[in-house]
């Protein structure tokens, strides 16, 4: 098996590597990003959005298929989970500041087309799980975000941000 649903799998004698690399590549040409200048993180910590945020109006069907294409990169891309669902919230009106933090997780994806989940092949089940949260961190509702991933032995396994 190479692809499924839209994953790319390969198996080894050493474990399974996936990801949606050509996936993620596809994304940055439809959506106009790759003369852009690739960034380091997914989104900026010093960012706030809410739904005041300045600017004009932009194209929701656009922003939502940006939102969307992202939400099911996420399925091995677990590094851009928290961004992507800061964004997910503002689909119905969205702003130039929401379009700028949704096309800077595309380039993110840009600088790093190669990342991708490993499972070793090896026999460590011990179970670890680590969570996070903001404490009211967003301006809107004072609502907090939290995110947790879990690893069977060094095996990412499970991960989630919800707020």
């Amino acid at each position: 098996m190479n692809f499924f649903l839209g994953l790319q799998v390969n198996q080894t004698k050493g474990g399974i590597l996936i990801n949606q690399s050509k996936y993620a590549k596809e994304l940055i040409n439809n959506f106009g990003i790759q003369c852009m200048k690739s960034v380091k993180i997914p989104m900026n910590t010093n960012w706030k959005l809410d739904l005041g945020s300045e600017g004009k109006s932009v194209s929701s069907t656009k922003y939502r298929k940006i939102i969307g294409s992202l939400l099911y990169l996420t399925a091995s891309t677990p590094d851009i989970a928290f961004a992507v669902g800061v964004c997910a919230r503002y689909q119905s009106d969205p702003k130039e500041a929401h379009m700028d933090a949704a096309k800077r997780i595309l380039r993110y994806l840009k600088g790093t087309p190669n990342l991708h989940l490993w499972y070793p092949a090896d026999d460590k089940f011990k179970l670890i799980g680590y969570s996070d949260s903001d404490f009211a961190g967003c301006k809107i509702d004072r609502k907090l975000t939290s995110g947790t991933c879990q690893f069977l032995g060094n095996k990412l396994i499970s991960w989630f941000s919800k707020k």
